[in-house]
């Protein structure tokens, strides 16, 4: 049997990849099938049962090319695992992302919340920024494992900048590890929501899932990894830019933070603000912003960051009630 499929507003080449490197790794899985490549037009030949099969996890590449910058052979293989699909976890409305520990659903709590899940799988690269108390970092965290026990990815990686390390490290008692610990300490948190104890044990001896200061990015190329860089706002915009070009393929980076709450020595050395401006419309790269409606802690924290926000920002509107 024989069939032509005609690729209709999409460069071949961005489907087939360099030297054809993409479409011969996907042709692998049907040895039994000739498949030539001409231009837009892909002529199969083989048994009807192998063409429409091929014609189905075709139509699953071409999904992913609309939704990513880059196909590699990693999508590929995702594609014939028949576990990862965005698909079949597409996450809208109240979808649940993760299971907790305790058997509780994590799910997104508000409209942001959504936006951020969305822009997860249409992005590979996410900055999330508002204030504290809106689980930007959490619902971050609650993808990466997701994606882990999907076989997404390979690897989690989460990093925090340690801004008062240069002058207090040196006074905090044991190794460096011991010393880095407090300033990585809500990551570990939220972890422990998601992944059972031991698991996360193994997995972190494993080097599956990885928790370091910014400063441990510098050199590496992080693939096959949803890295997540938490309270962005106390870097500084080389720093932010060292880590942003880490991103190695088939990686997903989401970067959180806030900024009024800048614990650098000047406020104007952060670089999150200038970093989301200068990357501003560049296909694959989304901004979501919180607010202080979308606070999910105590109903207070919602009143006290409006004080805060007042009492820094005169000139700003406030409502005490």
């Amino acid at each position: 049997m024989k069939k032509t499929i005609q690729l209709e507003a999409i460069d071949p080449v961005e489907l087939y990849g360099a030297g054809n490197k993409i479409l011969t790794e996907f042709c692998s899985y049907f040895p039994h099938m000739k498949v030539v490549a001409r231009g837009h037009e892909l002529i199969l030949e083989g048994r009807e049962s192998d063409i429409e099969e091929f014609q189905v996890r075709f139509g699953e590449l071409i999904e992913r090319r609309h939704r990513k910058m880059n196909l590699t052979v990693y999508d590929v293989e995702d594609i014939f695992d028949g576990t990862s699909s965005p698909e079949k976890f597409r996450l809208t409305g109240d979808a649940i992302i993760v299971h907790g520990t305790d058997g509780k659903p994590i799910r997104a709590r508000n409209k942001t919340q959504e936006e951020l899940v969305k822009a997860y799988f249409d992005n590979d690269l996410v900055f999330a920024v508002g204030p504290a108390g809106t689980g930007k970092t959490y619902i971050a965290i609650a993808l990466a494992v997701r994606a882990l026990k999907n076989r997404e990815i390979k690897r989690i990686i989460l990093t925090r900048p340690a801004v008062e390390a240069g002058e207090r490290l040196g006074f905090l008692p044991g190794d460096l590890k011991d010393k880095l610990d407090p300033y990585l300490q809500p990551l570990y948190d939220a972890l422990e929501d998601m992944i059972p104890s031991r698991k996360l044990q193994e997995f972190m001896a494993d080097g599956i899932i990885q928790i370091a200061p910014l400063a441990y990015m510098r050199g590496r190329t992080l693939d096959r990894a949803c890295v997540i860089l938490d309270e962005a706002q106390n870097t500084n915009l080389g720093q932010l830019k060292m880590f942003l070009t880490r991103m190695g393929t088939s990686a997903k980076f989401i970067v959180t933070g806030d900024a009024t709450q800048i614990d650098l020595p000047r406020r104007s050395d952060s670089g999150l603000l200038t970093g989301i401006r200068l990357l501003q419309g560049i296909k694959g790269i989304a901004t979501i912003t919180f607010r202080n409606e979308d606070i999910v802690r105590h109903p207070l924290v919602t009143k006290i960051v409006k004080v805060f926000d007042a009492h820094e920002n005169p000139a700003g509107d406030f409502e005490g009630q």
